[in-house]
């Protein structure tokens, strides 16, 4: 028998001492109690369901875990400067007062004597150190229960329970966009506020992603350019007409914020493109940037503030210039949303249909509904070939930007500039595009235009900048 169990680890011994012991888990406790009650390492197993080995596991670990923290079986060892010795060697916490441990004492009693001294002073915050100095226990005698304070403060029901606190931070969540309705209402008065009459055939002017000051001074040109020769019936704002780094998930330097320069470029721009096509009917689609913009405007949040001082508390119309120079904005997207998924799907219910023949779309899930038409926000011009039984052969196209060549966040080289120009025959629902592609030069119903000298952005300004010729 000895030969048979040469080479195996030793076992520990089945009399385990009481300084051990106190250093033992729950599982522990229920081997050590099966132990007490049988004698015997393999009638304990068996009656807790486990392998004779495992047991033997356990007691050797919990041997491990009991000198590992200081206990030793022979001999008291000295104290240590800052260190606190308990009977048996064990190191125990400046903080436990070894004359209140109750080794007796289970879940309940230590649950009631928590709530005996919470009810002294109802009004007091119960902390661990003030309940450390007025109980009777010691932290020992409750924390091999519930391990934390604040678990011990949940389970005798003075805090929160999981689930309760969980239904709070709900309520709590729901009641902090209750403001945001009002702002809804307000925005979604103007999707046909200014509604402009039209006749059979229409000429539409579109662009997306112009992006406030970021805006290429080219691109811009040449749009107003448009605006003034088309003469168009509708001109379509489809998104992020607004840039504001300051409002927006991409990081910015507060010292380089700026907000009330960029809203009085865009009310400049928009001003300019009413005297441009002083009878064009003009609609702006909310894009992810005007989203963020009028939450920001809704909650009052710091970014905000500059703004307000400074313009005087501006209101969604007074933002987007829509009263001034009668702008209608199509925006059913609720601000109450909460994740940036949740953004991105209401951000996705704003398009505009025209003459249910043509769409406009911030994002690439437009061309998903079967209708002629465009979307924003990739800022790089794409285009595909589609059919339908009503519309026949139809182009979807995805617009280039406004937004210069470059950003912080991303490699701006990959983006195109451009806008489109829609020619729509409502009696027969069909339709026609030119896209105007905005680079060193571009050319407008026939006519050649290069950019000049100050319209090249940034770093290019220095390559490509030439001398004026003499007058």
């Amino acid at each position: 028998m000895a030969a048979k169990n040469e080479g195996r680890p030793a076992r520990v011994g089945l009399d385990v001492p009481e300084g051990v012991r106190h250093f033992a888990t729950n599982r522990d406790r229920e081997i050590l109690a099966a132990i007490d009650e049988t004698g015997n390492a393999v009638a304990a197993a068996q009656k807790l369901g486990m392998a004779h080995q495992n047991v033997y596991r356990a007691l050797a670990n919990l041997r491990t875990r009991a000198e590992r923290a200081g206990w030793r079986e022979e001999g008291e060892l000295p104290v240590r400067p800052g260190e606190k010795r308990a009977e048996g060697g064990r190191v125990v916490p400046l903080s436990e007062d070894e004359r209140k441990f109750h080794e007796d004492w289970g879940p309940a009693e230590c649950i009631a004597e928590l709530r005996r001294i919470a009810e002294i002073d109802p009004d007091k915050v119960i902390s661990r150190n003030y309940f450390r100095v007025h109980s009777d226990i010691s932290e020992s005698t409750w924390n091999r229960y519930f391990g934390t304070f604040h678990e011990f403060k949940r389970q005798a029901g003075i805090v929160l329970s999981r689930h309760a606190h969980r239904l709070e931070r709900s309520i709590a969540k729901h009641a902090s966009v209750d403001i945001l309705k009002g702002f809804n209402d307000q925005k979604r008065q103007y999707a046909g506020r200014y509604l402009k009459a039209a006749g059979k055939h229409q000429t539409i002017l579109a662009a997306s992603d112009i992006h406030d000051e970021e805006c290429d001074p080219f691109f811009r040109r040449l749009f107003l350019e448009a605006a003034r020769r088309a003469q168009p019936d509708r001109i379509v704002l489809g998104g992020d007409i607004y840039d504001l780094p300051e409002f927006g998930k991409y990081g910015v330097d507060p010292r380089e914020w700026n907000p009330v320069r960029r809203i009085r470029w865009v009310l400049a721009f928009i001003a300019d493109l009413r005297a441009a096509a002083p009878n064009a009917q003009i609609d702006l689609v909310e894009g992810n940037h005007e989203y963020r913009l009028l939450r920001h405007l809704s909650e009052a949040t710091p970014a905000l503030k500059v703004v307000l001082s400074d313009l005087h508390g501006m209101t969604i119309p007074g933002l987007l210039g829509l009263d001034a120079y009668e702008v209608n904005y199509i925006a059913p997207a609720d601000l109450r949303a909460f994740s940036e998924r949740d953004i991105q799907r209401e951000v996705s219910q704003n398009f505009l249909l025209i003459e249910d023949a043509l769409l406009c779309h911030h994002f690439p899930k437009g061309r998903e509904m079967g209708v002629p038409g465009w979307n924003g926000h990739h800022h790089r011009h794409l285009v595909w070939t589609q059919y339908s039984p009503t519309f026949g052969a139809f182009e979807w196209h995805q617009l280039g930007c406004g937004h210069v060549r470059r950003a912080s966040y991303t490699d701006g080289r990959f983006w195109t500039n451009g806008f489109l120009i829609a020619h729509l025959n409502t009696a027969t629902k069909r339709s026609t595009f030119e896209y105007v592609e905005i680079g060193d030069h571009a050319v407008l119903g026939g006519e050649f235009y290069e950019r000049r000298p100050d319209e090249w952005p940034g770093p290019e300004a220095h390559v490509h900048r030439k001398e004026q010729p003499d007058a």
